[in-house]
């Protein structure tokens, strides 16, 4: 999956950007100021620039899995949950309700986030399975993005959050994981997957 052009500074300083710069002048000059304050800058999916004395800045990929958790709206409480338990697991989940800024293009930003995300991972439960919507829309959308992905590599790893039916079209090509009864397993579980399938993909584009 390619990086997202969306950047966003930890820096406090309030440079105003050239309006006339091209985005990829704009992203140099948010990294810039912000190193010129003494600031981390992290460009989301790409990796964080570090002011340093002796070069002038460090760079630090992403080493930990991006991973987009799918849910509805009923299931914020069991999502964020989850979200706490896999970003403690050292990999970096992603949920509109955590990572959209304010005054976002949301439809787009969450478009870029599941093509951005090294995993997808859409939460199925009563409440999901049969309502209309976003959740179904995302879970098209990653679809169509798993569709990109060599045939021999984890994408879509779909979790059950209580004995509810996945649909068909989810059983017939992905194994899911259930996160009931014993949430600890099931998210153990999860969290083994997702690193053993990055290291895998990992050691075969190091070959």
């Amino acid at each position: 999956m390619e990086p997202t052009a969306k950047s966003f500074s930890r820096s406090r300083a309030g440079a105003v950007a050239d309006p006339e710069a091209s985005p990829l002048e704009h992203l140099a000059q948010v990294v810039i100021r912000g190193l010129a304050a003494g600031q981390a800058v992290e460009i989301e999916h790409l990796g964080v620039f570090y002011p340093d004395p002796a070069r002038g800045f460090r760079f630090e990929p992403p080493l930990a899995p991006h991973v987009f958790l799918a849910y509805v709206t009923e299931d914020a409480g069991p999502a964020g949950r989850l979200y706490e338990a896999v970003e403690a697991g050292g990999l970096r989940p992603w949920m509109d309700a955590r990572n959209l800024l304010p005054g976002q293009n949301w439809p787009r930003a969450i478009e870029r986030a599941i093509e951005c995300s090294d995993f997808f991972v859409p939460c199925f439960s009563r409440n999901s399975v049969n309502k209309w919507g976003g959740f179904q829309a995302e879970i098209r959308y990653a679809l169509d993005c798993a569709r990109r992905v060599p045939l021999d590599e984890i994408y879509v790893v779909p979790v059950r959050l209580d004995d509810c039916r996945v649909p068909r079209s989810i059983q017939k090509e992905f194994q899911y994981i259930d996160l009931f009864p014993d949430w600890g397993r099931g998210v153990d579980r999860l969290l083994r997957t997702l690193c053993r399938e990055k290291h895998a993909r990992l050691v075969k584009r190091l070959a």
